[in-house]
């Protein structure tokens, strides 16, 4: 089912827009995943996506985040027109995903999981002791009490995704994609990542929410696309 266009419900003031999607199309074998889709992110807003299963949130946020490449339409960053050619391509521009079931290196460090592949070295031996601060910085940032030496594999749910998430801020992430993120999460820890998502809000990170619970619209969101 095609996507309709972004509409917004919010009462926030929302900042410079970092991310906008034109016109975009996706076809998969004959049938329009997305018959052109307008959306716009901006610096300190957070937005939620929602619509039932098959409306196209999925596939829009593949387009997104480099996983698909649009068959037509262009995406613009930073008011530059720019083409991920993957998901990687796209974490180097800084937008950054975050999907609902998170894979870490379970027998690694916190620490390890938030700065692999960038760890900081010295005459080609990594340096522990700053891999530990660096990642400890981002996570005290978060507000969340979890150990940067803690093994990744042994913490919950909820503590998984925070170390996703300080991830994606280590990697100057300037859209940060949620996909259903309280979906396994008890209530207390849903309470815990939306503070979350508030404070990378006041700190001009645009965020995309995506969830079912219109609660969750409530409690965090500024604009809505259906």
């Amino acid at each position: 089912m095609p996507m309709p266009a972004s509409h917004g419900a919010g009462s926030a003031m929302p900042g410079h827009e970092v991310l906008r999607l034109e016109g975009i199309v996706k076809r998969y074998a004959g049938v329009t995943a997305l018959a052109g889709v307008d959306l716009a992110l901006r610096a300190g807003e957070v937005h939620a996506l929602v619509g039932e299963n098959g409306a196209g949130k999925s596939t829009i946020l593949k387009v997104m985040t480099g996983a698909a490449r649009p068959d037509a339409g262009r995406i613009v960053l930073g008011g530059r027109a720019v083409s991920f050619t993957s998901p990687l391509a796209a974490q180097a521009a800084g937008v950054v995903a975050v999907h609902q079931e998170v894979h870490l290196l379970g027998q690694r460090t916190v620490g390890e999981n938030i700065l692999a592949g960038r760890e900081p070295t010295r005459l080609g031996l990594v340096r522990w002791g700053e891999l530990h601060r660096r990642a400890q910085a981002v996570l005290d940032s978060l507000g969340v009490a979890i150990d940067s030496h803690a093994v990744a594999g042994a913490l919950p749910v909820a503590a998984r995704q925070m170390v996703a998430i300080a991830r994606a801020l280590s990697l100057d992430a300037q859209v940060l994609v949620l996909d259903e993120p309280t979906s396994a999460l008890a209530e207390a820890e849903v309470q815990l990542l939306l503070g979350v998502v508030r404070r990378l809000r006041e700190r001009g990170t645009a965020v995309v929410f995506v969830t079912h619970r219109f609660d969750e619209l409530y409690a965090a969101c500024d604009v809505v696309t259906v």
